[in-house]
């Protein structure tokens, strides 16, 4: 049954409030049907099919921007929401294997070490390219049985010791929980990740502003459909650069 053969009935589903929403994006990590998405910063029900009206994403929302009412709509339809959820893990093998930017093109770099480079200098500990989410291949070699760092695009900046701290010794990959679009594949990416790629841990590093809160959020939702089980650790960068939490799920 496509949408347009869908029949509108009076049920419950869920309504956004867009003056409280911040667009963190959480609801839509916690939404398994995929109804919810993140447009123009705003969440938005993106097609009335998919939602099923049960209201898990509710408790998600930091800023009660979500509640259930009951109106006319479109019956929700598991089918639909199937083939949808197929379609995007299809969508993300497809970008992983097909993608012939040559921002995406896998390179494993010779790791810096600290007490090679003269006194007083800084150095990178970055060891592959590329690192954005929606360019990595998660199948790619430096991920295989590597502790893996998933990390938002702020921390790097905020975090004097980024490099020397954190990153050494890890494979990672960067993305904005608030800004990008298909938090979908970066899911299926991340259990990628966990059961084809079999990362030894994976930590989450986050800012402390609420949008922040979807990385993680996304980790442990790609852990809940995953296979196997992985350590999963993350720690909360504060906006001058301290640590304010760092923490084993």
């Amino acid at each position: 049954m496509t949408e347009a053969q869908s029949k509108r009935v009076k049920r419950k589903i869920i309504e956004i409030d867009d003056e409280l929403c911040t667009g963190c994006g959480n609801c839509v990590v916690s939404c398994a049907e995929g109804a919810l998405k993140i447009i123009d910063g705003k969440a938005r029900v993106i097609n009335e099919v998919f939602c099923d009206g049960l209201g898990a994403c509710i408790g998600e929302c930091p800023e009660g921007a979500l509640k259930i009412i009951e109106r006319e709509a479109l019956e929700f339809n598991e089918e639909e929401v199937e083939k949808y959820l197929e379609s995007i893990k299809q969508e993300t093998i497809s970008e992983v294997h097909q993608c012939g930017c040559p921002s995406a093109q896998t390179i494993v770099f010779e790791e810096n070490l600290a007490e090679e480079m003269p006194s007083g200098e800084s150095y990178s500990a970055l060891r592959q390219w590329p690192i954005q989410m929606h360019l990595i291949n998660p199948s790619a070699p430096y991920f295989k049985n590597a502790d893996v760092l998933l990390t938002a695009d702020c921390v790097a900046y905020a975090l004097g010791g980024y490099h020397s701290e954190f990153l050494r010794g890890k494979s990672i990959a960067i993305a904005c929980p608030k800004l990008d679009q298909g938090r979908e594949r970066y899911i299926e990416k991340i259990r990628m990740w966990i059961d084809d790629a079999k990362i030894n841990t994976l930590t989450v590093m986050m800012m402390e502003v609420p949008c922040c809160t979807g990385l993680l959020a996304l980790a442990k939702d790609a852990a809940n459909q995953a296979r196997r089980k992985v350590p999963i650790k993350y720690i909360i960068v504060g906006i001058k650069g301290e640590i304010l939490k760092e923490e084993w799920l």
